[in-house]
């Protein structure tokens, strides 16, 4: 067993999940979220599992179906399906060994992050799209 695994080595890895297309993708009106201009990459590790992963941030003044709508057609578009083991309402997604979420913003969520109250994330259809893989 390899408890002792951590991210040394993953940096070509986090890379190439921060330049993924479907990461860019968005409906028109969506903006990247103040604050959130950059993507989030990197690596953790906990217990020997290595996990590289890249997020996003935007701001959708429309519904969550319009959202919802673009990702499924983007998704599979960018060869990506719909990921067996979620729920039929998840917006999850996989692709080889990695997986898409979209996930909803709402105040709890952004408040358990440490991003505090953020109005232009939790009206309209604010959410993060993410990516991950197991190193």
């Amino acid at each position: 067993m390899d408890l002792a695994r951590d991210c040394d080595g993953t940096d070509a890895e986090v890379e190439e999940m921060a330049a993924l297309n479907i990461l860019d993708s968005r409906p028109n009106e969506a903006t990247v979220a103040r604050g959130f201009e950059e993507v989030d990459a990197g690596c953790w590790s906990d217990s020997g599992d290595v996990m590289v992963y890249a997020e996003r941030t935007y701001a959708f003044p429309g519904a969550r179906a319009e959202v919802a709508a673009h990702y499924r057609t983007a998704a599979q578009q960018d060869g990506w399906s719909p990921d067996p083991e979620a729920a039929p309402d998840d917006l999850s997604f996989v692709k080889e060994t990695k997986s898409l979420q979209i996930v909803f913003l709402t105040a709890k969520l952004l408040a358990e992050e440490g991003h505090g109250s953020r109005p232009d994330l939790t009206t309209g259809a604010g959410y993060s799209i993410s990516v991950g893989s197991y190193a």
